[in-house]
Order: structure tokens, then sequence, then C-alpha cells
């Protein structure tokens, strides 16, 4: 522990086990610490006993739902963007060696009602029954024009200036009805809220055409992937990377406390008694609590099954969205399901969650919407957990403290938060700039 680090890593979540990898790869000395005895943090996988004893305390789960295990329960449920950045930094970092993928079977929204297929094409959009037959073409003539958009290219742009006009008005030229454009801008860009509507259209696109890239990658249902056995993988795959790099790994350590010099500067972490030094520190809101501000809460409900979401096509994994409008809220609701498939429950088993951003002290009436559509649950939990933010991670200090994970179930929002880390910390961009198509290995029966 005496021994003086570049960077000192606190916690083992998803988001600082990438950075550790990162900044291993990149030569940086890296002390990784945890006062957990485990790997995951809070987006840790859970098996059936230490999910009932995190739930239900010294209650003992039922023995009809199988082997204790064979269960690896997310706590941070998220699939990935066949074609989205966590993948090109799994890629750039080699990490794909140490884990196997699947496709995800299917990706849907909730529309008036319903769970309909997400249309990600032009040639989706006719097939769907989301819209009547004049709407299928005015959608098809927008969904040309995003695959075709090229930013290099002023031909394709139709004389917009994406930079400039808004996604509202792009959407207005092709005259699309707002269930349409519910759809296009929760269930495919995958916005959050309404607001991207009066922001410049060019992220909007970029995320379309995300989608569909990553749609065509794998041929599949979705254009999602998830790990075998399910996400509490990649934190161990990111350790072992930095491992092989040179990072020291010590889990079970008590207290971690961060240590700031007369300046506010840091200058290392102590834990029994010793002190290692260190030019700059990383770790989760719980590590430095004073240095992060609540921001809302996650509400969400964990269900075991013993059948597929009802209307998704009898899919064995799957995300559906429900936007905002629909449910009459302010953020969007979020349904996941996986299975034996992906090798997180026994054969015959389904692990559900719906999980929302808190809007009222009552969690369980705001997920009914979503509980609801996955019909018979044989075990529910329903848990809340607040979201932090750092107050102003002060690069001058020297800490870098990673916000708390959200309700989505898709990646793109934590691997930004990433990314914007690694270049505060090391002062330059992530340069991911990496042939995707040459490298699909680790990528097992995908």
């Amino acid at each position: 522990m005496d021994e003086e680090y570049d960077v000192i890593v606190l916690g083992t979540g998803l988001k600082e086990c990438i950075l550790s990898g990162l900044l291993s790869v990149n030569g940086h000395k890296v002390l990784h610490m945890d006062r957990n005895d485990y790997y995951g943090g809070e987006s840790t996988s859970l098996n059936l006993n230490q999910l009932w004893k995190r739930f239900r305390g010294d209650e003992k789960p039922p023995e009809q739902l199988g082997a204790s295990k064979e269960y690896n329960v997310d706590m941070i449920p998220k699939f990935m963007m066949a074609n989205g950045t966590l993948v090109r930094v799994l890629i750039h970092t080699d990490v794909t060696k140490y884990l196997n993928f699947k496709a995800v079977d299917g990706s849907f929204v909730y529309n008036k009602g319903k769970i309909f297929k997400v249309p990600a094409t032009d040639v989706e959009a006719l097939k769907s029954p989301l819209m009547g037959l004049f709407e299928k073409r005015r959608a098809r003539k927008f969904f040309i024009y995003v695959q075709d958009y090229e930013e290099n290219d002023p031909k394709s742009h139709e004389g917009l200036d994406l930079n400039t006009v808004t996604t509202k008005e792009v959407i207005s030229k092709y005259g699309l009805e707002d269930n349409t454009v519910d759809f296009i801008g929760h269930a495919l860009a995958l916005h959050r809220n309404d607001d991207y509507l009066d922001h410049p259209a060019m992220d909007t696109v970029k995320r379309m055409k995300l989608y569909a890239e990553s749609l065509a990658r794998f041929q599949g249902g979705s254009p999602y992937i998830y790990p075998m056995y399910g996400l509490g993988e990649l934190p161990q795959a990111f350790a072992r990377l930095s491992a092989v790099y040179g990072g020291t790994y010590m889990l079970n350590k008590p207290e971690c406390k961060v240590e700031f010099d007369e300046n506010g500067q840091v200058i290392g972490v102590t834990s029994e008694g010793e002190t290692a030094k260190c030019k700059k520190v990383v770790c989760d809101p719980s590590y430095l609590p004073d240095k992060v501000q609540k921001v809302g809460k996650v509400a969400r409900a964990i269900c075991i099954m013993s059948h597929p979401i009802p209307n998704t096509n009898d899919s064995h994994s799957v995300q559906v969205i429900l936007p905002q409008k629909q449910l009459g809220r302010k953020s969007d609701m979020y349904l996941f399901c996986c299975s034996y498939a992906h090798n997180v429950a026994p054969k015959g088993k389904y692990i559900a969650f719906v999980s929302t951003e808190a809007e009222t002290d009552q969690p369980e009436a705001e997920l009914k919407p979503g509980i609801e559509l996955l019909g018979t649950v044989d075990e529910i939990f329903i848990d809340v957990y607040d979201r932090y933010e750092p107050i102003n991670s002060d690069e001058n200090n020297n800490y870098f403290v990673s916000t708390s994970y959200d309700p989505t179930t898709h990646f793109e929002s934590t691997v930004q938060d990433v990314i914007s880390m690694y270049s505060r910390i090391t002062g330059k961009p992530l340069d991911l700039s990496v042939d995707l198509s040459a490298a699909s290995a680790g990528e097992g029966d995908s």
C-alpha cells in the first residue's frame, strides 16, 4: 500500500472498472480498491440466495424456482447497442476475448395500450401495424432521408442544416403524426423525454442511424446484444484487463477514505491504517458522499417469471420502451427481460425488470402500467434507489466521481459518462476509431 499511483479507483462498479481498464491500457499506474468482497458495486449480479437476502432478509427462496447458482440477476440491467460506444470500448481494449455475447431477440414500444415491434428502417416502416397506410408512406420517406444522410455529402441534406434546424422542424417537413414521433424519439433515438424536439436534429439523426446500423449488424430482431451469464461479467473482464496492464486490485478493503491536503487536493486513500499516495482518485458517489448531490430516484420492480413477456413474439430477451406521453408521465418507463437463453436463470425461467425515474412517493403505483404488461409473475421485488451526481467534480482537486445509474435499459448514457470522465482525467479525448466490421471476435453464437 505504501506505493504511489497515478490513479486510485474506488468501487468496482461497471463505470469504475471500464475506467481502470482504459487508464491501465494507456500506461497509467492504477490501484483499484473496493470495500465489498465482490465485483460490480451497484451494478453487480446476484444469485437467488443473494437476491433474497438483499430484499427479504432471512427468508429462504422457494424451491420451485430452481438452483440459486443458476441465477445471475443484474442489479442495473442494460443491453448494449451492437454498434454503440460500449462495444467500441470493448473492442478497443480487446476485452471481447473474456466475454461471449448473444443478440437480444426483440425491441418493442408501447403505444395506445399495446406493445409493437419498433420499426427501424423504411422496409419495416411499411410493414408496421403502428401506423395507418398514409402515415407509413410519410414515415418511409423520413427513414430513407435518415438512412441516406451523410454529414460530408451536401446532396443528401435536402437543404437542411441539421446543426441548426430542430428535430421538430425536420419532422414537420415530413408531416409525421404525434404517435410516430413518439416511437421515433423514444424507442429508436432513445431520448428520455421530449426536450430533444427543440434541439438541433443532428443528434437525433445520428442516434437513429446507430439504431439501424446496430440492427443490421446481427440481422437479429433487435439492435442490442447482452453478455452470456449477465452483466456481472463486464466489471470482471475490465478488471482482468487492468491487471494484465499492471493494475493492482484489492477487494474487501474497509473504509477507503480519500485524503486531501490543506488546499483540497487529493493526495491518497487510507484503508486499515495504511495510505496509498496518488495523483488522482476516481470513484462512485458512495465513496465521496459530501461531493455529490441527490438528483432523483429510480423505482423498479424485479420479477421472476415462468414465461416471456406477452405480445413480444415469445422473445427470450427483450426491451420494451413506454414513452412518457403514453403514460402521462414526465419520463419514460422501461421493460427489460432476459432468460435461461443468456444463462441468467434456470431453464424455463425469465427475469424481468420494470424501471423508471420515480416521480411520486408511491413507486409501486407508478410501476403498475409496466408490471401489468408482464402477465403472471412468480416473485416480485419493489426497489427504490437514489440517484447522485457530482456537485462539481472539480478537476483542479483531482477527484472524479461518476454519476449514479439511470433507469434506462440500454448503455448509451452510461458510456457517455465514462468517456466524459476519461477525457477529464487524462486531458485528452478517448480515440475509439476502430473498424468494427473487422473486430467481431468474442461475439459467441450471436
